[in-house]
């Protein structure tokens, strides 16, 4: 048998486990980013200080979590019914606490606890997505995908139900709504999920059968689903590099950046990092908008725009004085690369309905706030020069 050491690193700690034999290597990582989940949500910022002012809970959790090395419950609601966030168990359990942690330990509901209660019922959703792209030097599109996460936040009373539906293409096709002129019209066009994961509060066998999201959400904030698309994805930004080689002492940079969304639209934290030569001795750099700066450290040029409408442009020029060199060895000219945060999901998802209903407590889906946000950010978005 053939043991292994697993790392991973949150913040300054880093976490290791170790195996006597072969095991699936996701789970142990997935593991031990649970327990820094857990850990944050009993003392917050994750650090050197609070892992020594708590060494006693985490003991404790980890007893709680870990039964002869094989991981138990994980989830922060129920552990927090039984572990106080001093880390100290209590003594004094009246009969009705210790039948509600053997539900939570065993029941089918081991994400939530009973008894919840809110003076308002809200509901936040959270379309987070990373845009990922590699581009050539003509426009053409080497490679790109989205890797996206659905987050939510439930601050609902009881044991709700919950059903979230989107536009993927499995159920628009489904039900009989995939044809072009009905997509055009009502301005969802369906999307191909390449794969998904879901929570464990979600129950599969309803999304295999009816292609419908149902569960009892955890309280608090928690990741709902995550998935990947590679097909049909809007990029947000074309960018169109010339790059020019004047003798041996000089190189002409111009970089147009494109926005291709609505014009309704604000894209926010723009960075674009232009890649210079090693032996880069000077640069003079004239921008239209925002404001570049040469950091001979970084060996690139960084020009940064706080805001940028859709269907606009802007441009930069850079003269690059280069101290001449014996090294015959061509300039590999790195992928200028772009960073920035969009309004809405690149990969086209939308939320087409969000329902609660919580027959118990007699309040429904119109009783319920929701809040239902977009947000794309840049991952690894490169073009070449």
């Amino acid at each position: 048998m053939i043991g292994g050491l697993f790392i991973y690193k949150r913040s300054n700690i880093w976490l290791a486990a170790v195996t006597k034999q072969n095991v699936n290597a996701a789970m142990v990582f997935e593991f031990l980013y649970k327990m820094c989940d857990v850990m944050a949500a009993y003392f917050g910022k994750i650090s050197e200080e609070n892992i020594k002012n708590n060494f006693v809970l985490i003991y404790e959790l980890l007893d709680e979590i870990l039964d002869f090395g094989y991981p138990q419950n994980s989830e922060t609601g129920a552990l927090k019914t039984f572990i106080t966030q001093q880390g100290i168990k209590s003594q004094h359990q009246t009969k009705e606490e210790q039948s509600q942690i053997t539900s939570q330990v065993t029941g089918q509901i081991g994400w939530r606890r009973e008894g919840i209660k809110y003076r308002r019922n809200e509901l936040f959703l959270d379309v987070l997505e990373s845009v990922n792209l590699l581009m050539s030097p003509q426009g053409q599109v080497l490679s790109a995908h989205v890797s996206g996460r659905v987050v939510m936040k439930s601050y609902l009373s009881g044991m709700p139900e919950c059903k979230f539906g989107m536009n993927d293409k499995i159920v628009i096709e489904k039900q009989g709504k995939g044809t072009a002129d009905e997509t055009s019209k009502s301005g969802k066009q369906s999307i191909a999920i390449d794969d998904c994961t879901f929570h464990q509060c979600v129950r599969l066998s309803k999304f295999d059968s009816e292609r419908s999201i149902s569960f009892i959400p955890p309280d608090g904030e928690f990741e709902l689903m995550r998935y990947r698309t590679t097909k049909d994805i809007i990029l947000p930004f074309r960018v169109i590099p010339l790059v020019r080689e004047v003798g041996r002492t000089k190189l002409e940079v111009k970089v147009v950046i494109k926005s291709n969304f609505k014009p309704s639209l604000l894209a926010q934290k723009i960075e674009v990092r232009i890649p210079t030569p090693l032996n880069t001795s000077g640069v003079q750099v004239i921008c239209m908008k925002g404001k570049a700066k040469y950091k001979a450290s970084e060996n690139a040029i960084v020009w940064k725009i706080k805001r940028m409408a859709g269907m606009k442009e802007s441009q930069i020029s850079a003269e690059i004085e280069l101290l001449p060199t014996n090294d015959k060895k061509k300039w590999a000219r790195p992928p200028i690369s772009m960073n920035f945060e969009v309004p809405f999901a690149p990969s086209g998802l939308k939320v087409r309905y969000l329902k609660v209903f919580e027959p118990k407590l007699n309040y429904s889906d119109h009783d319920v706030i929701k809040w239902v946000r977009y947000i794309g950010r840049s991952g690894i978005y490169e073009t070449r020069c």
